[in-house]
Order: structure tokens, then C-alpha cells, then sequence
């Protein structure tokens, strides 16, 4: 038998299982916050003498209840033994929670489980208080992979970097190395007791995984924590939801949603709920994301036409540019690389450039009148990013068909980052993907400026063609301009201008 009890001394149920155990139901969510308890401590018997088991335990974490306590039962159903656990702040030694020795329960001395639980949530309102977390909802960042642990810390920067885009604030990370991932859980449900520990110890209220969720995993997850669950992909276009501001870039936003959506349209549970509104469901998609699969198909379909519509305007855009004579020259390269930067120092415009990460969505193309009265189209393009979601990838087909017209491509790198060769060769991969690898094409090593002498001597090693400049000063982007006119095929565009022109 067990008994959930509120802080008022009150029994809120009265569960009856059977000598295995008991099934505690699904239980209100009146008072959760992101470092609150449930206001519930549940008292239950163990017919066999055994003490309090790892699924006591686990139960008293996922469930956030303000403590666990077992009382064993002899043959004769009289009481004999009581031992009991609570969850602990932020610790030096790293400890979840307390759980006490067993004692006679006639003999239990200076319990006072209504204060310690108090005292445990004065402790972590006073650590939310002083924690200094950008003021977005905090995020606690995981990775479970089978790559060594500094390669999955980098990730997580990079992933870092993404929440704070989207508005989260990181608080903390996670990092497993295993060989074969969960398939139910992604990690194991130990693992995750203590993740949801170290959530609730630094106010998290979202569970943001670096490694892609599947359907299942996704709903699993959410059925055991209280907390909302994201992986990177959903992420990813909850940025793209953020910046999408053209007719075109919200048709491309809204079908990578409801593509990502469309396998976990399985019932209205609460991993579904976590999927609408928020960070990782909102967007010009959000109010379609709860509807059934045959009219998601649909929509999927008539979105798919409408983009079909907007490529082909395009093409005919770039037709007429071609028929003009007028060259193209692209910018590509990782995202807060300094693409759009570059394009206003150029073209002394004023186009968004933000030091976040997917400032530009849509493309962007301005004419510039180079030396000897040489005049181009320069397009900026949306960042490239390692393991782009494949579904956004071919949403944005439209975005990236601009780079098929291109004379030149100016590969723009920033080389003041840690990791600016992973950087390179992520963009050159898509390039390759994209079959644009034979395209003539530029390497800018950006920020040129913010490098030490011994970096620069190591980027000119390892990218002898490659042209450093600093994006912000516009006397520095002459040797840029001048590489641009030499790769230009200018007599075949002469010839293509229209007599008289």
C-alpha cells in the first residue's frame, strides 16, 4: 500500500499495488515550477524487509516528490522498519539525494521532513536567484554519443550558441560516452535520474539534446520528465521560425515543421504538447502542428507548390540578370561567419547582421559597382551549419538554387574560431552536395584581425590561396575585389548583353 501525502499532512491517494509494487497514476501538476517540488511525499510498505530500491528512488526524482519513505512489514502485518530519502541542493560532492539508514519506526529521531524540504527549496530559489542566465527559460544540454568527450563538449558549444539564438540560456551540461545508444531512452534510465537531479538543481526547465530524438525516444522522454524535452533539429527551425521574415522563408520554415512533426502526430500526450508553443514549436507552423496526418500531408503538398512557385519567380529573376550581363557573386560559408557583414561593408547597405547565429534567413542581393565601371550582383545566403536537419536542408532548395547562378563563390570563414577547419570543410560538403564544388570560388579568412601572429602563420599554412580581411573595414577588402574581377568570365558576359546597351 502507499499514501501520497501534501505538506498539510493530508493523504492526497491511497494506492494499493501488489507484492511487486504499485503503479502510481499520473499525478497533478498544480505547483511545478523549474526549481520547485511537487508538495507530495509518498509513504509506501515493503512486504519482503528490502530497503528502499533503485525505483524508489528514481520515482522520487522523476516525479519531484518532496521525499520517499519505505516501512516494512513483518508476516503479521505489524510495522517494523522506516527508512526514508529526500532530493539535496547543489553540492560539493555531486550527491542527488539523502537517503537515511533504516531504523526501527517507533525509533525514528529528528525527522523533520516538512523542513528540510523547505529548506531545500529556499536553497534552489536562492541559487535561481543568483544564477545569471541571460533571462531566457534555462536549458540544460546534453550529449550521448559514441565520440570521445572533448569532441562532444565542442558540439556543445556549438549547441550553446544555437539555445542563446533561440532565447534559451544554458546552465549547464551533460556529457555521456557510450557505444550503443538507448534506443527507448537514448541513455539509460539512471543516467537520466541524475539528469533530471542536475535539472532541477540548476532551475532547468527544458532537456535539450544535442543528438537528433526519435519519434519515440522524443515521446519516452517526455512521458517521464515534467520537464520539455528538444532535440537539435527542433532547435534549428525554431530559429529559422524566429528569422523568417519574407512570404518564402515562412512557406520553407512551416514545411520543415510540420515534416519534422508529421511521424509524431500519434495523440495528444504530453510529448506532443511539448511539440506546440514555446521554444522548438513556435513559428509561422505552430497552430498546424497538432492536426492529423492526413491534412498535414496536405498541407505538405500545397506548401510544396507554393515554393514551387516561388523558384520558379526566382529563376526568373536571374534570367533577367543574366540577360543584363550583369555577374553574380555569392556568399556562402558557416553561419556567423560575417557573410552579411561583408555585404554592407561592400555595398554600404544596411542589411541585418547580428553576431548570432542565423541572422539571415532569406537572401539578399545588392548591385556594386567595382573598378572600371564593373558592376556585379552580390548575393548574401543563409549559413551553413554542420548536420543541417535534411528536411530544412530541401525546404530551403529555393534559398539555395541562388548559388547555382553564381560566377563566384566567396567562401567566408571565420578565422578567429576554434574550430574554423571543421567550419570549412561543414560548407564544403554541402557545396559538393549541392554539385556547386566545380563553381569558381574565393576563401575569405574573416576577422583576420582578432588573430594572433602564430594563428595567422597557421591559416596561411593550411590555406596558402586563402584572402585575410577583416569584414568591418572596407580599406582591407581591396586584394577580396580584385579576386573577385580576375575570376569573373567577363567577355562571356559582355557578350551577352543586348546590342546597344
Amino acid at each position: 500500500m502507499a499514501l501520497l501525502i501534501d505538506r498539510q499532512g493530508y493523504p492526497l491517494m491511497v494506492l494499493v499495488g501488489d507484492p511487486g509494487g504499485i503503479l502510481i497514476p499520473e499525478l497533478p501538476r498544480l505547483r511545478l515550477g523549474a526549481g520547485r517540488l511537487r508538495g507530495l511525499r509518498l509513504l509506501h510498505t515493503h512486504l519482503s524487509g528490502e530497503t528502499l530500491s533503485q525505483e524508489d528512488l528514481m520515482d522520487m526524482v522523476f516525479l519531484r516528490l518532496d521525499s520517499v519513505g519505505a516501512l516494512t512489514v513483518s508476516d503479521a502485518g505489524e510495522p517494523e522498519r522506516f527508512q526514508w530519502a529526500h532530493l539535496l541542493p547543489p553540492n560539493p560532492e555531486g550527491k542527488s539525494h539523502d537517503v537515511a539508514q533504516p531504523a526501527r519506526w517507533d525509533r525514528v529521531e529528528g525527522l523533520d521532513l516538512g523542513a528540510q524540504v523547505a529548506a531545500l527549496e529556499e536553497e534552489l530559489a536562492r541559487l535561481d536567484t543568483a544564477r545569471e542566465a541571460g533571462g531566457g527559460e534555462r536549458a540544460l544540454l546534453v550529449s550521448v554519443a559514441a565520440a570521445p568527450r572533448p569532441v562532444q563538449e565542442r558540439s556543445l558549444e556549438e549547441l550553446a550558441e544555437l539555445a542563446r539564438t533561440a532565447g534559451l540560456a544554458p546552465v549547464g551540461t551533460v556529457v555521456q560516452r557510450v557505444s550503443v545508444l538507448n534506443s527507448k531512452f537514448i541513455l539509460g534510465k539512471g543516467k537520466l535520474a541524475d539528469l533530471e537531479v542536475r535539472a532541477l538543481q540548476t532551475g532547468a526547465a527544458v532537456i535539450l539534446f544535442e543528438q537528433d530524438l526519435s519519434p519515440s525516444q522524443l515521446r519516452n522522454l517526455a512521458d517521464l520528465t515534467e520537464r520539455r524535452v528538444l532535440d537539435r533539429t527542433q532547435l534549428i527551425l525554431d530559429i529559422f521560425a524566429q528569422h523568417a521574415t519574407s512570404r518564402a522563408g515562412k512557406l520553407q520554415v512551416e514545411m520543415a515543421q510540420l515534416k519534422y512533426a508529421l511521424p509524431r502526430l500519434v495523440g495528444k500526450n504530453r510529448a506532443m504538447s511539448r511539440l506546440v508553443g514555446g521554444i522548438g514549436g513556435r513559428g509561422p507552423g505552430e497552430t498546424k502542428l497538432e492536426i492529423d496526418r492526413r491534412r498535414a500531408r496536405d498541407r505538405i503538398a500545397r506548401l510544396k507548390k507554393e515554393l514551387e512557385d516561388v523558384r520558379r519567380q526566382r529563376g526568373q529573376t536571374r534570367e533577367r540578370r543574366a540577360k543584363a550581363g550583369l555577374p553574380v557573386v555569392s556568399l556562402v560559408g558557416y553561419t556567423n561567419a560575417g557573410k552579411s557583414t561583408l555585404l554592407n561593408t561592400l555595398t554600404q547597405s544596411g542589411v541585418l547582421a547580428e553576431n548570432r547565429l542565423f541572422a539571415t534567413l532569406d537572401p539578399t542581393s545588392r548591385r556594386i559597382r567595382f573598378p572600371r565601371d564593373r558592376e556585379v550582383v552580390l548575393t548574401d545566403t543563409v549559413g551553413f551549419i554542420r548536420r543541417l536537419p535534411p528536411d530544412l536542408r530541401e525546404a530551403f532548395r529555393a534559398t539555395l538554387e541562388e548559388l547555382e547562378s553564381a560566377d563566384v563563390l566567396v567562401h567566408v570563414a571565420d578565422a578567429s574560431h576554434a574550430e574554423v577547419e571543421e567550419q570549412i570543410e561543414a560548407v564544403e560538403s554541402i557545396l559538393r552536395e549541392l554539385e556547386l564544388d566545380e563553381a569558381p570560388r574565393i576563401l575569405a579568412l574573416n576577422k583576420w584581425d582578432l588573430l594572433d601572429e602564430e594563428a595567422r602563420e597557421t591559416a596561411r599554412r593550411l590555406h596558402p590561396q586563402g584572402i585575410p580581411l577583416s569584414a568591418l573595414e572596407r580599406p582591407g577588402l581591396e586584394p577580396l575585389v580584385q579576386a573577385i574581377l580576375n575570376l569573373i568570365p567577363w567577355d562571356k558576359r559582355d557578350k551577352a548583353r543586348a546590342p546597344g546597351e
